[in-house]
Order: C-alpha cells, then sequence, then structure tokens
C-alpha cells in the first residue's frame, strides 16, 4: 500500500485476447499488482450458480448480491479475490456453468455497479496497479491515460480457449459483451490498441510498457 496516488493501467479486450497474461507480466515488470476484474464477475456467477439461482432471475441474484461481501488481498503481486470468506480458485472460476452464465451475470446493470465501486475502493488502496477487463478504461478508471485494449481476431481467439481446454462460444460472449447496456465492451477513445493475433507475448508486452514510459515522459 502507498500513500501517493495509485498509478493504475487499464488494459481491456474482448474474451481470450490475451490481455490477463499481458496485465499479469506488465504488473510484475512494474513491481504493481495484477488485477482480474473478470474473476470478480466469475466469483460471482459461480455463486449464484452455487446457491441454485436461475441467472435470469434478476431479482433473486440482486438479492443474493446484496448479501454478497467481496474483499480482496495480495499475493505474489497479484490480486486474490474471496466471495463471502471463500477464495475460488482457477477450477472453479473455469466451471461450465460459469463459462456459460458469466456474461448474462456481468449484464445486470446493479451488479456491474457494485463490482465498479468495489474495484475503485481496493484501486484506492494500491500503489501501482494492472487491471484488465471489458470496461476498466472506459468506465471503471475513465481518467487514467494508461489505457489499452489488446484484441485479436476470433479464429485466434477461439484456438487460444480450446488450447486452455475451454469450451464457450466466443462469438456469442463477443455479441453480449459489447451489445449490453450497461459497460458494453467498447475501445476508449485515447486506448493505445495493439493486435495480439500475429505478437507473441513478449511484442505484446514490450508495446505496452514502452507506450507506458512514452506517456509518464510527458507528463
Amino acid at each position: 500500500m502507498s500513500d501517493s496516488p495509485p498509478l493504475i493501467i487499464a488494459i481491456d479486450g474482448p474474451a481470450a485476447s490475451g490481455k490477463s497474461t499481458v496485465a499479469r507480466r506488465v504488473a510484475t515488470a512494474l513491481d504493481g499488482v495484477f488485477v482480474n476484474s473478470g474473476g470478480m464477475y466469475r466469483a460471482f456467477t459461480w455463486w449464484v450458480a452455487h446457491r441454485g439461482i436461475d441467472p435470469q432471475e434478476t431479482a433473486a441474484v440482486l438479492a443474493l448480491l446484496d448479501e454478497t461481501h467481496f474483499s480482496c488481498s495480495e499475493e505474489n503481486g497479484v490480486a486474490i479475490i474471496a466471495i463471502d470468506g471463500e477464495v475460488l480458485d482457477a477450477a472453479k472460476l473455469s466451471e461450465p456453468s460459469v463459462n456459460q452464465q458469466v456474461s448474462v451475470i456481468a449484464s445486470i446493470p446493479e451488479v456491474r455497479s457494485r463490482l465498479v465501486a468495489e474495484q475503485r475502493a481496493y484501486a484506492a488502496r494500491s500503489g501501482t496497479l494492472v487491471m484488465e477487463g471489458r470496461d476498466i478504461g472506459s468506465v471503471v478508471f475513465p481518467e487514467t491515460p494508461y489505457k489499452f485494449y489488446i484484441d485479436a481476431s476470433p479464429e485466434v481467439r477461439e484456438a487460444r480457449r480450446q488450447a486452455e481446454g475451454i469450451h464457450d462460444a466466443i462469438a456469442a460472449r463477443d455479441k453480449i459483451d459489447s451489445s449490453r447496456k450497461t459497460s458494453p465492451l467498447v475501445i476508449a477513445e485515447d486506448a493505445t490498441v495493439v493486435d495480439s493475433s500475429h505478437l507473441g507475448i513478449d511484442e505484446v508486452v514490450a508495446a505496452v510498457l514502452d507506450s507506458i514510459a512514452a506517456r509518464k515522459s510527458m507528463r
């Protein structure tokens, strides 16, 4: 934690664009904290499914949200998100029910409002923070000058998901994420766009770090 204003780096992009890996590597390079904002949505989606609530039953989802406590701790430069005191591992956050329902849960305005508030509160307590998601630069931290949008073609992203053993409909998720009324997936006007389709991870990370250094020198 630091008394100085936090240095916030926003990294957005669609599913399987590589933004999580890039954000984690950038955070390590800058001795900051990596935050996967999608993990919060996945955690709550898992909680909804775990409680046997239909994600289409918005009233029931919001009733659960009202009584749910989120907390963040740090371990080896990574933000660890707990829901009602339970830390969920990667296996739970990637369960088929979570993959299928997370875009539905994340499209509920009240859910996004609550989790955006949680993200901002966490950032206020941090030093250098690299947060990735779908609306970090456009909604959560629109004031940060360090905004990036990591993209890749649908074909490349589909192949990446399958290589990870995850089978979800990339095109369907893109449509839901881009067309939802609250905090849709968009490219922030002043974001630097990096297409990772034909770039190695080292090249993408280098491009982001170079841009951060250049912007710092201008301030």
